[in-house]
């Protein structure tokens, strides 16, 4: 009888704890803040005249591009009024990354996109990923293709970024074959390419050839050099038609942490504007930075991460000397002023890439950090004060890396460590279920255990 009531306290506590646990997560569910991108889908199904303010006002147009990872809201190209209404909300494909304006329009961007598709759907035995480069009208959504192309699919298969040379040149970073190439949108041909084998070893970054190099960012510099970010290689390198790596220009080295790890983004402030620098969003250190070019090395002249940061993917200098960054794992889009405190923001799953139209690409019409004289701001996860960073704190950056791409936005950290714990629940008690059927336990002296058969 003793024995029954013990099992009995036991079988509480352990409903106990899971029933406390399910209701903590419901409430972290009711009382999150609904993503931006989620509102918006909603509000695409309106007509414009029935459409209300979800974003915080603006000067200008903001586009957001999102990889969404999966069948949800925020896989899609967003854009936003500058009163906060909707412009334009596009999920035709299933992941959105590079995202520019086309110079010489108000309202039209450029863009890459991929959708994943079975092997009858693109012709071939194979599961395939099919990227295509397309501009939009974000007033009309009138699209119009320039570039498809097929990949077998696999871990990074579909092409991230692309940047335009002339009216009828692109610049493609080739993630599926680790290369970047000039493509003729008119002739269709392959102009000049570059393959990152002629000068990396297989041995480093990824594994080859899935995913060697996540070549995920080019950009076409004023002086008609090409700055590539190799992601794997934790590396931003310069390109020369004609020449090849400039290696002493490159910024990073592969596993020097400190520097870049797994960077993302990286835009290039010219001379004239208080360079050479390079702003790029340090994803795995879960910051943004800013190199300095100083005699012949690169600087770090400016920091910025607020303790919640996580996995930033873009920041563009903005004219009036903000930043705006991407927080794909954190779930939100913001504008930080030259003190770094949060002016504008909106919330959103894995948003790869955002823009703000009439500032030029990207950080064209921005200046340098040491140009601006920029003040650093640097509060580590223990010193955020909430219980959700603290936990982050003291996990290992592997595990809260590929915890925040997968996990639902609406889900904080401490949220995950509660989720484990009822499952660790479940499985305990479960497991002591299945051994009492086994064994009848006797708990006196000497101790024995009889086989229940």
């Amino acid at each position: 009888m003793a024995e029954l009531s013990r099992r009995s306290a036991v079988r509480i506590g352990f409903a106990a704890g899971i029933v406390l646990g399910l209701v903590f997560l419901g409430v972290s569910f009711a009382t999150a803040s609904e993503a931006t991108t989620s509102t918006a889908q909603d509000q695409s199904r309106l007509s414009a005249s029935e459409r209300h303010s979800i974003a915080p006002p603006t000067e200008n147009v903001t586009v957001v591009a999102g990889q969404g990872f999966g069948d949800q809201p925020g896989d899609a190209i967003t854009a936003f009024r500058p009163d906060g209404r909707l412009l334009r909300y596009n999920d035709t494909y299933d992941e959105y990354h590079d995202v520019d304006p086309v110079e010489g329009t108000s309202h039209t961007v450029l863009y890459v996109a991929a959708n994943h598709v079975d092997a009858d759907t693109c012709g071939a035995t194979v599961k395939c990923t099919v990227s295509v480069i397309e501009t939009m009208n974000l007033s009309t959504g009138e699209t119009d293709r320039l570039h498809r192309s097929v990949a077998p699919r696999r871990v990074g298969d579909n092409t991230h970024d692309v940047d335009r040379i002339d009216e009828h040149r692109l610049l493609v970073a080739d993630i599926a074959y680790d290369r970047v190439f000039v493509l003729n949108t008119t002739t269709k041909e392959i102009e000049w390419e570059w393959e990152a084998q002629t000068d990396f070893p297989l041995s480093g970054g990824g594994p080859y050839p899935n995913d060697w190099t996540h070549v995920n960012d080019i950009e076409v510099l004023p002086d008609g050099r090409f700055m590539v970010s190799l992601r794997n290689q934790d590396q931003v390198v310069f390109l020369k038609q004609g020449t090849g790596l400039l290696e002493n220009q490159t910024l990073g080295a592969e596993d020097d942490h400190d520097v870049l790890y797994e960077q993302h983004n990286p835009d290039f402030i010219p001379a004239e504007r208080g360079g050479p620098a390079v702003l790029v969003a340090d994803s795995e250190n879960d910051r943004v930075v800013e190199y300095q070019r100083e005699g012949g090395n690169w600087t770090r002249t400016w920091k910025w991460s607020d303790g919640t940061v996580d996995w930033p993917r873009d920041a563009d200098r903005l004219p009036n000397g903000n930043t705006l960054i991407v927080d794909s794992n954190g779930g939100r889009v913001l504008e930080v002023n030259e003190s770094g405190d949060v002016v504008w923001q909106i919330d959103s799953k894995s948003v790869y890439d955002a823009e703000r139209l009439g500032t030029g690409d990207e950080s064209t019409g921005g200046e340098s950090a040491k140009s601006l004289g920029l003040q650093s701001v640097s509060v580590s996860r223990s010193e955020s004060k909430t219980l959700s960073q603290t936990v982050r704190s003291v996990l290992p950056q592997e595990i809260t890396g590929a915890v925040g791409f997968v996990k639902p936005i609406w889900m904080s950290f401490f949220d995950v460590v509660v989720s484990v714990g009822i499952l660790g629940l479940a499985l305990s008690w479960a497991g002591m279920e299945l051994w009492s059927r086994r064994h009848v336990v006797a708990i006196r002296s000497p101790i024995t255990i009889r086989g229940n058969r």
